[in-house]
């Protein structure tokens, strides 16, 4: 019985592993990014400086908004920070008779500008910087949203029930983490898998559940369906705040916001995250100050309501209840927004161990099944899918985020839908790799996408350095480290991906001795095996 459980558990893990793994991958790899998205924000925008005086950049904010749209339905603004890149603002106009109002909108892309570190609209190249990745690694791109939520949010249920089915499976998987040996096919890359699965297993774990709680009102509707018909009482619910103010039509100046900031942090003992301003100029104005998600480990951040001309405190959030606070704490967790530099580090580095994880499974079902082909030089049709999908995937995403970092650097600054542009780049070069793979040999493709990436990888740290001024000896000298790290890490993977193209390229599988056929009396004396 025992046996049998864990051959069906084998069985489990596998396939959960294969059917999603190239999924599970990209959802890995695009979500260990964004545990970076503010530096890379930065690094996509080198015309940016490091903002050093908050307080100035969100003055500077308030006055373009007076400016732009003084009598707007609303205004947002992200407090800026020494690791953000600038304040990102938004306004909504006042809706035309008959327009009904869109709930939590904060603009189009007209409606939106980004405020530098010396307070004015800064002028920078367009693009959707690091933001791309973490709202990649469940949005996916190029198809609706709900479906990509779906798709995500079953890679996710496949993960889950890989985990825990190879916890099963591999019952020495523990005292097989301290053996890795190396040349040895099969047992190499089952040795890999299981280091990566070990070391970060806490990681794994913790990762896959809480991104399923984020998904679980569409996952799992049928509670919200039960007790809400309607879905605004739910949201009010779960994000109350105070009632929206009617516009009298008596203009009154708008109180300094930096004024209503410092005592929102004095009351809160934090920093600010956010600002949103309804109704400006006039007299029913009101001013929501939210707490910044990086000073808490919950997501559901509580937020302090003033008056927007006197600037006195008219409204608190109240405390949340056991459920939206466990929530709230499920999606902090996995977000990591609450980390410090070091357990960023931390969460960075699981990432990438849940990146190799995963590829090293993928790597390993063909290793294994090549084994047993009759002919291991020409697999069947469906061994071959597998094998170009893996090339495509483990090797080629890498390749093609290369890629659209380079777009960005190359790009004319002035051309159309640059930021979307950036994106066209990335798939287009993930097309390509896809065409390798097809077309040459699997160790050839491999090696051509490695080395390939690891080049592109390591020549960003040195075009930044000549072209720009943000380059490595700059940043360094001035102590702004965000920069810095992300040329260091650069500079760290191109590296890794060259010395692993070049130990790819040289690897030549050992010959399989051929088995001796036995002569017709052997096969009638000998018993069967």
């Amino acid at each position: 019985m025992s046996k049998g459980f864990r051959q069906s558990q084998s069985f489990l893990h596998t396939w959960s592993g294969l059917v999603l793994g190239w999924v599970l991958f990209v959802i890995f790899v695009a979500g260990t990014i964004a545990f970076w998205r503010e530096g890379l924000n930065r690094w996509m925008r080198p015309e940016l400086d490091r903002i050093e005086r908050p307080y100035a950049v969100l003055a500077g904010a308030q006055r373009f908004l007076q400016h732009k749209a003084p009598d707007g339905k609303s205004w947002f603004i992200a407090m800026p920070s020494a690791r953000s890149a600038g304040s990102q603002v938004s306004w909504q106009p006042q809706p035309q008779p008959g327009q009904e109002r869109e709930r939590g909108r904060r603009g189009r892309r007209d409606t939106q500008a980004l405020i530098g570190a010396d307070g004015l609209p800064a002028t920078v190249r367009d693009t959707r910087g690091g933001e791309f990745f973490y709202r990649f690694h469940f949005d996916l791109h190029y198809m609706p949203v709900i479906w990509a939520r779906w798709l995500v949010g079953l890679a996710a249920m496949a993960m889950l029930v890989a985990i825990l089915s190879g916890v099963v499976t591999h019952k020495k998987i523990f005292r097989d983490f301290f053996t890795l040996r190396r040349g040895k096919g099969q047992r190499s890359w089952l040795d890999g898998h299981n280091a990566t699965a070990v070391l970060s297993l806490p990681f794994h774990l913790m990762i896959t559940y809480t991104g399923l709680v984020t998904l679980m009102a569409m996952l799992m509707p049928w509670a919200v369906v039960a007790n809400y018909t309607d879905p605004d009482v739910l949201f009010d619910r779960l994000f109350p705040s105070v009632e929206e103010p009617v516009r009298s039509g008596r203009a009154a100046p708008l109180v300094d916001l930096t004024r209503v900031v410092r005592d929102a942090e004095r009351r809160f003992g934090a920093p600010v995250g956010s600002i949103q301003v309804r109704e400006p100029g006039d007299a029913a104005a009101l001013v929501t100050v939210r707490r910044a998600s990086s000073s808490m480990l919950s997501a559901r951040t509580p937020s302090l309501t003033y008056g927007g001309v006197d600037g006195r405190l008219v409204w608190q959030s109240p405390s949340p209840g056991a459920a939206s606070q466990t929530a709230g704490v499920m999606v902090g967790l996995h977000a990591a927004r609450f980390a410090d530099d070091g357990l960023r580090w931390l969460y960075f580095l699981c990432g990438i161990g849940g990146s190799l994880m995963v590829a090293s499974g993928l790597v390993l079902w063909t290793v294994k099944r090549r084994e047993k082909l009759p002919d291991p030089a020409r697999p069947h049709l469906g061994f071959r899918i597998v094998e170009w999908l893996n090339v495509a995937v483990v090797g080629g995403f890498p390749f093609a985020i290369a890629a659209m970092l380079w777009a960005n650097r190359l790009l004319p600054l002035a051309m159309a839908g640059r930021a979307d542009w950036e994106v066209h780049a990335l798939f287009i070069a993930w097309c390509l790799a896809l065409a390798l793979a097809t077309a040459l040999r699997a160790a050839r493709a491999w090696t051509v996408l490695l080395a390939a990436t690891g080049a592109l990888l390591a020549a960003l740290p040195v075009y930044n350095a000549l072209a720009t001024a943000r380059g490595l000896p700059t940043t360094l000298a001035q102590g702004d480290m965000t920069l810095a790290g992300v040329d260091l890490v650069l500079l760290a993977f191109g590296l890794a991906f060259l010395a692993t193209a070049r130990r790819v390229g040289s690897h030549r599988p050992a010959a399989k001795p051929r088995r001796r056929a036995r002569t017709v009396r052997e096969a009638v004396l000998e018993p069967a095996e």
